[in-house]
């Protein structure tokens, strides 16, 4: 029988998004197990995985509204929002309904409201060390999925020219960055909770982390509106996965050095945009080395990682008693493979249970002969 979630898939892209996972993965292993540097610089800055998640997320969902805007079919709002909805919310509402009906399953954390995670807030102002924190992209995924194809019919209804378009791009970015500062002078510099402001107003705000969504949605309007300096710049895949691999260098080591000094606050992020960017053009081009390079597991790492991402952290956590009650630290060899495949193996029967049958009605009641790709 056919798999309703598969779809034409790009070898490239898989790798990012198993790439956006793993990271993460990594990342919250070092920040709430082993509590030590068990993966060295990779684990201290994973969290990266997040921004390439939105850089991924910008693009394809940019990809799909300007590509149906262009066909003679008319774009359904209602549709677009239908579809979102059965390929994102069932697996999350799986996940709220054990937290919050399975105590020990959070271990004790308080849990926000739970009418912050049902309308997608819970990432304003979120305290640190909260029970299901990393449901914080989430929300801001599902704020984009509801904020671009309205802004994008507005701009189409006025009949503007395609400057308009560019332009709200480049003054999102601009006020990314004017948020940060602003945010960064009040609330981070030489605030007694400085450290803690900066996650809580920075780390985790809408404003001040929708570089890398803006970035996606720039390279969809420039597949859909400029296609001949599109296949340029595809045709050059290497040297843009190139350049995207140095300017990501350079991102890491200024995060690296100072996470949280006010240059690398507000500039850090762009770069981070500009650099995922370049690794999707190269993921996209068909002559590039990232495109043509399949990597064993890549593909069904990519279909898995939404479940994974939502199940991994806790799993982590609670596996990590009972290993090292048996003799096995976080930081054995053991305890780290069995952690990992408990959290790939989770995010497996989560997508098996909840997101393939979702996907499938999805795909007979909102049928779509759109290829995004």
């Amino acid at each position: 029988m056919k798999n309703p979630v598969s779809t034409a898939r790009i070898e490239g892209l898989d790798t990012l998004r198993a790439l956006a996972v793993t990271l993460v993965v990594l990342h919250h292993y070092v920040l709430f197990v082993s509590r030590s540097d068990t993966f060295g610089w990779v684990g201290e800055v994973g969290w990266i995985g997040v921004d390439l998640f939105f850089a991924l997320s910008g693009y394809l969902i940019g990809n799909q509204i300007f590509a149906a805007m262009r066909s003679p079919r008319e774009f359904s709002l209602a549709r677009f929002y239908g579809r979102r909805a059965l390929r994102t919310l069932p697996v999350f509402y799986v996940m709220l309904a054990i937290y919050y009906c399975s105590p020990w399953f959070r271990a004790g954390l308080e849990l926000p409201p739970l009418w912050r995670f049902l309308t997608f807030t819970q990432n304003i102002n979120l305290a640190p060390g909260t029970a299901f924190s990393h449901a914080w992209s989430l929300c801001i995924e599902e704020q984009f999925y509801l904020a671009l194809p309205a802004l994008a019919l507005a701009i189409a209804s006025l009949r503007r020219s395609l400057r308009w378009g560019w332009a709200a791009i480049a003054l999102a970015i601009v006020a990314g960055m004017l948020v940060r500062a602003y945010t960064w002078q009040e609330l981070v510099d030489a605030h007694p909770r400085g450290s803690r402001n900066y996650y809580q107003y920075i780390y985790y705000s809408t404003l001040c982390r929708f570089d890398e969504l803006v970035a996606g949605v720039a390279l969809a309007l420039l597949k859909n509106f400029h296609p001949r300096r599109w296949r340029t710049l595809t045709s050059r895949g290497d040297l843009a996965g190139g350049a995207g691999l140095m300017v990501l260098g350079l991102a890491i080591w200024l995060f690296l050095d100072e996470r949280q000094a006010f240059g690398v606050t507000v500039f850090g992020y762009p770069l981070l945009a500009l650099g995922f960017s370049l690794l999707i053009v190269a993921a996209l081009s068909r002559k590039s080395l990232l495109r043509s390079t399949r990597v064993p597991g890549a593909a069904s790492m990519a279909l898995w990682s939404y479940a994974i991402y939502l199940t991994h952290k806790q799993v982590c956590i609670l596996a990590a008693r009972p290993l090292a009650e048996h003799g096995y630290g976080p930081g054995s060899p053991l305890a780290i493979g069995a952690m990992l495949a408990l959290s790939v193996l989770s995010g497996w029967i989560l997508y098996r249970c909840v997101e393939v049958p979702f996907m499938a009605v999805r795909g007979r009641y909102l049928p779509t002969n759109f290829k995004p790709l």
